[in-house]
């Protein structure tokens, strides 16, 4: 008999939807929770709009132009391709933050007399006071985020954002070489 009870209860469990499911769940080979770059994805994205609400209340700017504001007053005047380059963002998003700076006056464009393809951007005088009043809140937004992590944590969680961002660039370029091979073929 305990044959045919045992029956009974894999016969309920196959008609009950909810326990199919759960079993789905704990059988699936990607559990998108557990998956490192859509957790990185998430921290990225909530980091991103608690930060933003830093400066779009006080500037009325977002990611983009808070990303070009930031890397002018760091590094002075660079072209639209370098603040590409080195924030990471498709030239299209950096083109439209520095239209949008411009038309509010915190950026300025001065063309290359070698390339008149590109232009140098600066940062205007509003600009810069724009970066030097909300980088001590953005300074202080990083403090408060990180508070949490004891120092030693702080130390290996820096380690570990640096050795993944360059095996990060590693695996661009080996897709990008791939991918070159097979267009090639």
């Amino acid at each position: 008999m305990p044959m045919a009870g045992q029956q009974a209860i894999e016969g309920e469990i196959k008609d009950d939807p909810a326990a199919e499911e759960a079993k789905l769940v704990n059988d699936a080979p990607l559990k998108l929770e557990h998956f490192l770059p859509y957790q990185l994805n998430v921290v990225s994205s909530l980091v991103s709009q608690a930060l933003s609400r830093v400066y779009a209340r006080r500037y009325g700017i977002g990611v983009p132009e808070w990303r070009v504001v930031v890397t002018l007053g760091q590094y002075g005047v660079m072209t639209a391709k370098a603040v590409g380059a080195h924030t990471h963002m498709h030239k299209t998003k950096v083109s439209r933050a520095v239209t949008l700076l411009e038309k509010r006056r915190l950026v300025t464009r001065r063309a290359n007399r070698d390339d008149m393809r590109e232009a140098f951007l600066s940062l205007t005088a509003a600009g810069r006071a724009v970066y030097e009043e909300v980088a001590p809140h953005a300074l202080d937004f990083a403090r408060r985020l990180t508070e949490i992590l004891a120092p030693g944590d702080r130390e290996a969680f820096d380690r570990a954002i640096k050795q993944l961002t360059a095996r990060s660039a590693e695996l661009v370029a080996e897709i990008a070489h791939d991918d070159q091979d097979d267009d090639d073929e």
